[in-house]
């Protein structure tokens, strides 16, 4: 299938495709790919982010569109700073690299209501991706925009722009099939409309078997090598190669292996993949109020290749790139030879690819505990468990995803060291003015019902005051008694206000997002003022009509009066209600630097909620990614120099019971294994992108704390490597690297037989008798990377009865 638009010019691009491959002018390629979310970084990292990607061996960089974030009110849009997508796609040009842009616009993405505008599901009659007529004008409207300024700037390959697929919806397969025939017909709607766009390159759709041609459907997973197209002329294609997973409040750190990973993507280039892209190459940070869930945290790190602040994750980074080298190096023969497969049983297999010019062969393990023996064209091999051999010739093992010989580099946190920077933060406060809900009750609307917070805030804020009064007679029935008040809840925190007092809070947890809160309170004769303050983290993004799952105070709201057997029930869910969206230092922007707001240094209140702080610090010193360390603070949100950067909540404490000491490659990863961080925050420390301080003068820190916490434990610091690692078999090259930083020395270095793990090695029962110590030493020290040829040339020969022999290493940076 050949794809060109009507103005193509002549420097165009042609991107056509076949049954094995993406074409690109002619050329079957193997592409490797990394989705970098451009509003999950600043426009200051881009372009290091997307280097790096290159220098890891990608050929392309792919992003979602995010429409909520681009038209949050309707027809109002937002293409600045960090929101400027044509920016991005011009950056991944200037690297040289191919872009796959991901319109969607559904993007799921663990963003705020998966990338829907919430004024979008308040729109009379609407429902969310079926046959709805205004759903689908609108999502039409936004596709047809977002390609106009791409074509614009000639950004699609067929323009000669750097663009090379496209994708409509987004694992609408997944969720299908409550839609039914509505469902059905939508899709094909999709695919009708986005190739009315004639945007002259392939449109994917991702977990979607039934994608109408010429749509191409691609899997998501952390396994795809047994994904089968659904039509013969469309290439074997990965969209999301989950390369770690994302965390939520009161959760802990989840893992995914450099081996597992490794092993995925070599296991689907046996099988025949061509195209492979990692979800996420770059997570990020999700800023403001974009992360999505409920409860998604504000960290999207992902355990991706490249960390939440841009550093490389190694090894995942190193061994990737091995792989990616060694799989563009067969690029011809995998993408035009013959197939063949040799079955060794017991999960073990040969799969082999041969033209004229060669053969390149891959040896793959699918047993989870034994290794394998293979004897192949009179030589043996033997396949570690769980793990893919390379052979680019057929005979010389090139690359083994079990094996890692590329560097684990251990970050840490540093101090802020900028000069006459005090050890703690001076602070000053001020509460956040209530009085007018709490005591008053009064609002900007009245209804006789309660409404979703969806409905009423149209998602401007978190914040949500759903307020009513109750009067009792002198000689109410309901005043004698011992009265409580219950309320049916779906709002993700919740406050709870009678007459002016804090009655209590509660949240969901567990993954159950509607409660019942409960507290006794005592009423008085007259006017009662009840206050309940509805907060969201994040809104839901994924599952089918998810854009209806409440969120809020959806009741219904009792007061439970009881004297001995005898209860009374008053049901104030038909009462009038007064609703407020937001709160008073919100709309006061008491965030800004340039705030007039009044603001006390006397008598700072610690474990106070609703409460505002602020102080200034000098930007920590050198250019390592800075963080804000939140350690002893409740939950809220945080602010540098004007800057939301996203909302924190500390004292969420994940449970202590489900954390690995040892994590173990073999077997078929999950979001549940391999995870850490066991009775810990779920997050504690806050990227702050170096584009966000003043380098000269005075940064100011403002918080907003609901629950109520410490802020004299705050602190600023920076993030970098502190030391390297590596244990690799002989015969092989390391290269050691402090990441532009000098190696200072050399901890440990033991040739022989080595155990343990990076930190914690310990040498074996044979060494090489010349000093491994000294001559990284002398190769190392005071170089910002070495590479070490691991031989007994090098080393001298240690006597290992017959073993392995290895080098174990760390120095410090």
């Amino acid at each position: 299938m050949l794809y060109r638009s009507l103005l193509a010019l002549a420097y165009a691009t042609i991107v056509s495709h076949d049954g094995r491959a993406i074409t690109i002018d002619g050329h079957r390629r193997v592409l490797l790919s990394g989705s970098i979310h451009y509003p999950r970084s600043t426009p200051e990292m881009w372009p290091d982010l997307i280097k790096k990607g290159k220098e890891g061996g990608l050929d392309a960089i792919e992003t979602y569109v995010f429409w909520n974030a681009h038209e949050p009110t309707r027809r109002q849009y937002d293409f600045s700073g960090k929101l400027d997508l044509i920016r991005f796609l011009k950056t991944i040009q200037d690297e040289g690299l191919y872009g796959v842009l991901r319109i969607g616009p559904y993007a799921c993405a663990e963003w705020n209501y998966g990338g829907f505008p919430v004024w979008l599901h308040n729109m009379p009659g609407m429902v969310f991706r079926t046959t709805n007529k205004s759903f689908m004008d609108e999502m039409q409207n936004f596709t047809t925009m977002i390609v106009d300024m791409v074509k614009k700037e000639k950004l699609f390959a067929s323009q000669g722009g750097p663009i090379i697929l496209a994708q409509i919806e987004n694992e609408y397969g997944n969720v299908m099939g409550p839609y039914g025939e509505s469902g059905k017909a939508y899709i094909k709607w999709c695919a009708n409309m986005a190739q009315s766009l004639d945007v002259g390159v392939p449109w994917i759709m991702c977990q979607q078997n039934d994608a109408p041609q010429p749509m191409l459907n691609t899997c998501n997973g952390f396994y795809c090598d047994n994904f089968v197209p659904n039509n013969p002329n469309t290439p074997k294609m990965w969209t999301e190669n989950w390369t770690g997973w994302f965390k939520q409040w009161g959760g802990k750190n989840p893992h995914r292996t450099t081996e597992d990973v490794a092993f995925s993507v070599a296991r689907f280039f046996q099988r025949g993949g061509t195209f492979n892209n990692y979800y996420m190459y770059h997570g990020g940070t999700n800023f403001d109020r974009t992360a999505g869930g409920p409860y998604i945290t504000t960290s999207y790190d992902y355990d991706a290749p490249l960390d939440e602040y841009g550093n490389l994750n190694q090894p995942k980074y190193g061994h990737l790139k091995q792989l990616h080298d060694v799989l563009h190096s067969m690029e011809r023969t995998l993408t035009y030879g013959n197939i063949s497969t040799i079955d060794f049983g017991n999960s073990a297999s040969a799969t082999i690819y041969k033209t004229e010019e060669g053969s390149s062969c891959f040896f793959g393990n699918g047993n989870e505990n034994s290794d394998a023996k293979i004897s192949f064209q009179g030589e043996s091999y033997v396949v570690p468990a769980w793990s893919v051999t390379i052979l680019p010739d057929c005979k010389n093992e090139a690359y083994n995803t079990a094996k890692i010989t590329t560097q684990t580099s251990m970050m840490v946190k540093k101090p802020n060291e900028a000069e006459d920077t005090p050890s703690t933060l001076k602070w000053s406060w001020r509460p956040e003015n209530v009085d007018n809900f709490i005591l008053k009750g009064k609002g900007d609307s009245t209804q006789t019902q309660l409404f979703d917070q969806k409905v009423v805030t149209n998602d401007q804020s978190d914040y949500l005051w759903y307020m009513t009064t109750v009067k009792f007679k002198k000689r109410d029935l309901f005043l004698g008694k011992s009265m409580s008040l219950r309320v049916n809840s779906t709002a993700h925190a919740l406050h709870a206000f009678v007459n002016g007092k804090h009655i209590g809070n509660q949240h969901a947890e567990n993954g159950k997002f509607n409660y019942v809160f409960e507290k006794d309170v005592k009423f008085k004769s007259g006017r009662n003022v009840i206050a309940l303050l509805s907060i969201t983290v994040g809104l839901a993004n994924y599952g089918a009509f998810f854009e209806s799952k409440p969120a809020g105070i959806t009741g219904p709201i009792f007061i439970t009066g009881r004297n001995g057997d005898e209860t009374i029930v008053k049901d104030l869910s038909a009462h009038k209600w007064s609703y407020k969206t937001g709160l008073n230092g919100f709309e006061n922007q008491f965030f800004r630097t340039e705030s007039m707001s009044k603001w006390s240094v006397e008598s700072v209140p610690f474990n106070r909620s609703m409460t505002w702080y602020k102080a200034t610090f000098k930007a920590p010193l050198g250019n390592d990614p800075v963080v804000v360390d939140l350690m002893g603070l409740g939950k809220g949100t945080a602010w540098v120099n004007g800057n939301n950067i996203g909302r924190y909540w500390p004292a969420f404490i994940s449970s202590e019971n489900g954390c690995d000491a040892k994590c173990n490659y073999r077997g078929a990863y999950h979001a549940e294994k391999c995870l850490t961080n066991c009775g810990e925050p779920t997050q504690r420390w806050y990227h702050v992108p170096r584009s966000f301080l003043n380098g000269e003068g005075d940064n100011t820190l403002v918080l907003f704390e609901e629950m109520g916490g410490n802020p004299s434990l705050v602190s600023f610091q920076t993030t970098r490597v502190g030391s390297v690692c590596a244990n690799v078999y002989e015969n092989k090259i390391i290269e050691l690297s402090c990441d532009r930083k000098p190696i200072s020395a050399i901890k440990f270095a033991s040739f022989g037989n080595p155990y343990g793990n990076c930190g914690s090695f310990e040498k074996g029962t044979c060494e090489s008798s010349n000093n491994t110590v000294d001559i990284l030493t002398q190769e190392c020290v005071g170089k910002e990377k070495c590479s070490i040829d691991v031989s007994t040339k090098k080393f001298g020969a240690p006597d290992c009865s017959g073993a392995a022999r290895k080098l174990a290493v760390e120095v410090i940076c």
